[in-house]
């Protein structure tokens, strides 16, 4: 069964085997709550179940059963943390994962031209955006939004965008 990163956990906090995690969700609030079985990518994965969660400034505090001292948790500094793909959300037709969209090649509407494929996505405060890995060429940057991105094929592998003219660059 595949995993899919939910969280990285960036440091330990205190000496009780509290972690550090950054999420990597769009569902925080149902992916890391006690009870929860979560997944730590080591080598080989650690299953652990989450005993307390608490927000602190920009991180999420977590504790799991059985690892609760520092000297238990903190090799796992470094880490990722992950979910079995059969607790994936179910989402709306228009909606994706980011393991569905990185890796899709972008093609442009008008040119029918391949830019480059989706190298990551970045998540901003007005909207998520696209990295584009092109071959000879800077990454190219797209906002995830209804005017550039259009429409997506998962079937297919190939999402397709509007350039607009502004990201033109004037070659005079």
């Amino acid at each position: 069964m595949a995993r899919y990163k939910v969280g990285d956990i960036v440091n330990t906090h205190g000496i009780k085997g509290e972690v550090r995690v950054i999420a990597t969700t769009d569902f925080p609030e149902s992916r890391f709550v006690k009870g929860q079985v979560l997944f730590i990518d080591t080598t080989p994965a650690v299953k652990v179940e989450i005993a307390t969660v608490r927000k602190h400034k920009q991180f999420i505090l977590l504790s799991f059963v059985d690892y609760q001292n520092i000297n238990l948790i903190e090799k796992f500094k470094g880490t990722s943390l992950s979910i079995d793909g059969e607790d994936l959300q179910e989402l709306a037709d228009d909606e994706y994962f980011y393991h569905e969209i990185v890796g899709l090649s972008v093609k442009d509407n008008d040119s029918g031209q391949t830019l480059g494929k989706v190298k990551e996505i970045l998540q901003l405060p007005a909207n998520d955006v696209w990295v584009i890995q092109r071959e000879d060429d800077k990454d190219l940057l797209l906002p995830f939004i209804e005017q550039v991105v259009t429409e997506i094929d998962l079937n297919q592998g190939v999402a397709y965008v509007n350039v607009l003219e502004e990201w033109q660059v004037d070659e005079n």
